[in-house]
Parts: structure tokens; C-alpha cells; sequence
């Protein structure tokens, strides 16, 4: 799309299904580069990936040439169809439906890129749930909690 310019900064937050913890350190890094190729060829701008053994963070800069529902479907559904062809878990793995996207001035770029990389230390305690409808309310998302994530089996 000629004479088109955009800044759009995007985080987007999403669980494995049941939010079980079946993202292992032996695997992720992995998984992280993988997942920043599709959203590469696709032409966004990956600025951080991180994550917990129940969910992913991914922050990219977007495009206008794809919609996020596209993106994300591609993103969820080819990174779950490699995770179950490299054998990594014990049963097949799948992410959750649906997903959280958060979007971000230029301003706050290097906040959210050190928020997301320390995953590890954040959660250490605060669990997933918590700190995804703090995102939903700091971000003024309406939503119905009992809607957020699939029962736990």
C-alpha cells in the first residue's frame, strides 16, 4: 500500500488450553523463534517474546497488510501444529481460544519490552490470571470473567 505510514505497537497475550504448563525450558527458545519467523514473513516487526510454561506474551510492531485475527490464528495455529510435529509433549498440545491484544504509543516501547522479558521474575508472584484482567481493566477492555478462559477440565 503505497503512502501508507503507521506506528502500531501490539501485545498480545495468549494461554495454553486449560492453561496447563506445557511450555518447557528445554523447548521454548525454540518455539520463540519459530513463532517470530511467522510474524517476520509475515512483515511485522517482532520487539519481544517471552513467556511462562501456561502462556505467551508476543509485542510486535503491525502492519497494515494483515488483520490481527489473521495474524494470530496463523500464529497460534502453526506454532501449535510445530510444537505436536517435533513430538515435544506427552499429549497434544493447543493454545486457547481467543486471545488479549494491547496496543502502545511509541513512548512506552522499552517499558513493555522489559515487562515481557522479565516474565520469569514477575510471575514469581502473581499468577497468569491476575495479571492478564489487570491488563484487561488497565486497558478498559469489557469483558465477563467467567468468558476469559475455558474451564480447567
Amino acid at each position: 500500500m503505497a503512502n501508507t505510514y503507521t506506528q502500531i505497537h501490539i501485545q498480545t497475550v495468549f494461554a495454553v488450553k486449560n492453561r496447563r504448563a506445557m511450555i518447557q525450558s528445554e523447548w521454548k527458545d525454540e518455539l520463540y523463534k519459530y513463532m517470530t519467523g511467522i510474524i517476520q514473513n509475515d512483515n511485522h516487526k517482532l520487539l519481544q517474546i517471552n513467556g511462562m510454561p501456561d502462556h505467551v506474551h508476543v509485542f510486535f510492531g503491525m502492519r497494515p497488510t494483515q488483520s490481527l485475527s489473521d495474524l494470530m490464528k496463523k500464529l497460534k495455529g502453526e506454532s501449535s501444529a510445530w510444537i505436536n510435529k517435533r513430538g515435544f509433549c506427552q499429549t497434544k498440545f493447543s493454545w486457547q481460544e481467543g486471545f488479549g491484544a494491547f496496543s502502545y504509543a511509541p513512548s512506552q516501547v522499552p517499558q513493555v519490552i522489559r515487562y515481557i522479558k522479565n516474565q520469569e521474575e514477575h510471575h514469581r508472584n502473581k499468577k497468569f490470571i491476575e495479571e492478564y484482567v489487570e491488563l484487561l481493566n488497565e486497558f478498559q477492555v469489557d469483558y465477563q470473567r467467567h468468558f476469559i478462559f475455558d474451564p480447567l477440565f
